[in-house]
């Protein structure tokens, strides 16, 4: 690199982490309204099969019936998304401060999202509001094998019904670095997608066909045992197909990107996400997704998923696994490499620990798994863990536990969140 391009280069600056940190805790608006306001059970179903996921729990009043739960629920990758629920509770003090989240004091320096965290608390029902509260948490300055300094950056929305019952947390970690473009590129160069053959393609056909929903009979903590394996899950080949279908539930996330008349207003909006394709017509960077000549320039080989995609797997595949009676509570996921057109994903799980965890709700026999999604090439592009309650014999149905921090309320969950992240 000249030297002329090296003092060009953006760059993380103590004044820049710092700037970043004065933001911490103030409550921000999403970008997008909520692609669901009151979601019913059509909206449960629909967000389920956007990955897969046909258990009758989350839409089929009958069957829910029966359940720990009474009721349909909504399938967990529902509470939270990035537009997915979730009104904003900003008050006039929130509004008054907006001034001082306006920019990016680290404009220019790379940025990737790197891994989720999300909690559960209680279950949403249809036809309930949703209100979501928004803020930066956390703000680490450490070191980076690529750059030799990031900032990890904690992002938290958390929700809770419009009568105050707080429901789920969710926290994006974004980590900035300052390695360059031609970096990222020669990373990828290597990268081969091959096609599959007729038998490789029966393999995958055969376990689909095998999969389905452990549903109605409960999971008891008692029959669980340290280094099990959970039942495993394939996805893919993954298509473009997939990624409308996708789209279908989940919305355009929080870009808002829009079609016609609608997609002229939000280029207006965020005039920097949208570029000329080569017909000369505007159109939005997030195609990456799906236009493999714009993933090319972009330093990859082709199209690719979102890292939501794999998280939403890993949801599934605990779900299957524990059934109708347990609850999930925790997941942690990382997105190590890109999951190409063209790829699939193998997502498979052990119990690592069984345990029971004591808050103010009471007593919950947990156990703890390690999650993988590795693809064709053997490649692990997405490691997981993940906490599940499961019903018990001895210790009866499930508790649902109790929110980040002893939290009862919406604000009290985000301030729960900024204490725990700024140490993370």
């Amino acid at each position: 690199m000249a030297p002329t391009e090296e003092k060009t280069r953006p760059r993380i600056t103590d004044e820049g982490v710092e700037a970043l940190r004065a933001r911490i805790g103030i409550p921000q608006p999403n970008p997008v309204p909520p692609h669901y306001l009151s979601p019913g059970t059509d909206a449960f179903r629909i967000v389920a099969r956007s990955y897969g996921d046909d258990n009758p729990l989350w839409c089929d009043p009958g069957h829910a019936a029966r359940s720990r739960w009474g009721q349909p629920i909504a399938p967990p990758p529902l509470v939270g998304g990035d537009s997915l629920i979730g009104e904003d509770v900003l008050t006039e003090a929130d509004l008054a401060r907006q001034d001082e989240v306006r920019g990016d004091p680290l404009r220019g320096v790379h940025a990737f999202y790197s891994a989720c965290e999300r909690e559960w608390w209680h279950p949403l029902h249809a036809g309930q509001t949703v209100h979501r509260r928004n803020a930066l948490v956390g703000v680490l300055d450490k070191p980076s094998e690529f750059s030799g300094r990031a900032v990890h950056e904690w992002n938290a929305n958390v929700f809770a019904t419009a009568d105050g019952t707080p429901l789920a947390g969710q926290y994006r970690l974004m980590i900035r670095t300052e390695r360059d473009e031609a970096r990222k590129r020669k990373k990828y160069d290597d990268v081969a997608i091959e096609p599959w053959t007729e038998e490789k393609i029966a393999e995958i056909d055969a376990q689909y066909a095998a999969e389905r929903a452990r549903g109605a009979e409960p999971r008891w903590f008692e029959d669980v045992q340290e280094g099990e394996a959970i039942t495993p899950l394939v996805k893919g080949p993954l298509t473009v197909t997939d990624m409308v279908c996708w789209h279908t539930g989940m919305g355009m996330g929080v870009y808002g990107v829009a079609p016609l008349r609608l997609g002229h207003r939000n280029r207006q909006r965020i005039p920097r996400f949208y570029h000329r394709d080569d017909l000369g017509v505007w159109d939005a960077m997030q195609r990456v997704h799906w236009d493999p000549e714009f993933a090319r320039r972009s330093g990859n080989p082709t199209t690719f998923d979102y890292g939501r995609m794999r998280e939403t797997w890993m949801i599934h595949a605990c779900t299957d696994w524990m059934g109708d009676d347990a609850w999930l509570w925790r997941i942690r996921v990382e997105f190590r490499k890109f999951n190409y057109v063209g790829d699939a994903q193998w997502i498979t799980g052990t119990v690592v620990r069984k345990h029971l965890m004591e808050d103010g709700n009471g007593v919950h026999p947990a156990v703890d798994l390690e999650l993988a999604a590795t693809n064709q090439r053997g490649e692990v592009t997405a490691p997981a863990t993940a906490t599940i309650l499961l019903p018990s014999r001895e210790h009866g149905p499930v508790t649902l536990p109790a929110p980040m921090g002893g939290a009862t309320t919406l604000d009290e969950s985000l301030q729960a969140a900024i204490r725990h992240f700024s140490r993370t």
